[in-house]
């Protein structure tokens, strides 16, 4: 068996915006420390891994608005279990609208009301003719995060109750809110999209610390460190714009 598991629930369908290859990357960081790492794939059809077992990190990435819906229909089951896993520590990491599946609902711009897993006080709007495009700038304990966002919807509910990055430049969950995503534990859920792993490898060695490996190093180190250091220089610069 393989040091430390990860899962990718629904990789079929969770897969836009280049968001798998966080699970890519993070393999290769484990790989990097010197153990094995093993990622397991769910599909639709199947029973979860974390149901009868205990991964040592969940991911589920951004999808279509149909997607979600055939998801939560999936996971409804075993809220409980999430739960469960959540508060024992396994590391879950939702991207993009992928947050909104452990919030309370979404509401639709014709009045339709889509129940979620409810394990976060958040309601997610979907404005579907108003794209939100946004680079981001934030901090989580001390570590500065870049990133991109491009939704449909923003999440409202008390942010300060679940703080997870505080926002430097952009948008929060929801324009004018102070941070960004949603923190819980071991749960990380967040708006922001892309190979978010790769261009923040610092927040990544955040990850691989709580997957219990000791003084933990990332793949191709130095080159990840300058690319976040010169994207990190160009988004701080005053007169970058992030809309």
């Amino acid at each position: 068996m393989a040091d430390k598991v990860i899962e990718y629930l629904y990789p079929e369908v969770s897969n836009l915006y280049g968001d798998p290859f966080n699970v890519k990357y993070l393999s290769k960081c484990i790989a990097e420390n010197g153990l094995s790492a093993e990622t397991v794939e769910d599909s639709l059809n199947s029973e979860p891994y974390f149901v009868k077992n205990k991964p040592d990190l969940v991911y589920i990435g951004p999808m279509t608005e149909h997607s979600q819906e055939l998801v939560l229909e999936r996971l409804k089951p075993y809220t409980a279990r999430i739960r469960e896993i959540i508060d024992a520590g396994v590391i879950f990491f939702a991207t993009g609208n992928a947050i909104e599946l452990f919030e309370k609902e979404i509401e639709c711009e014709d009045g339709k009301v889509i129940p979620c897993l409810g394990l976060y006080p958040f309601t997610a709007k979907q404005r579907m003719f108003n794209r939100y495009n946004s680079l981001f700038l934030g901090e989580f304990e001390g570590i500065k995060i870049v990133g991109n966002k491009s939704q449909f919807t923003h999440s409202y509910g008390d942010t300060s109750e679940y703080p997870f990055v505080k926002v430097t430049k952009g948008d929060g969950l929801a324009p004018g809110e102070p941070f960004e995503g949603i923190k819980d534990n071991s749960f990380f859920g967040t708006y922001l999209l892309g190979p978010l792993l790769p261009l923040n490898p610092l927040f990544t060695k955040h990850l691989l610390k709580l997957m219990k490996i000791d003084d933990p190093k990332t793949v191709y180190e130095k080159e990840a460190m300058k690319a976040y250091e010169i994207r990190l220089a160009e988004f701080e610069n005053p007169a970058t714009e992030l809309k």
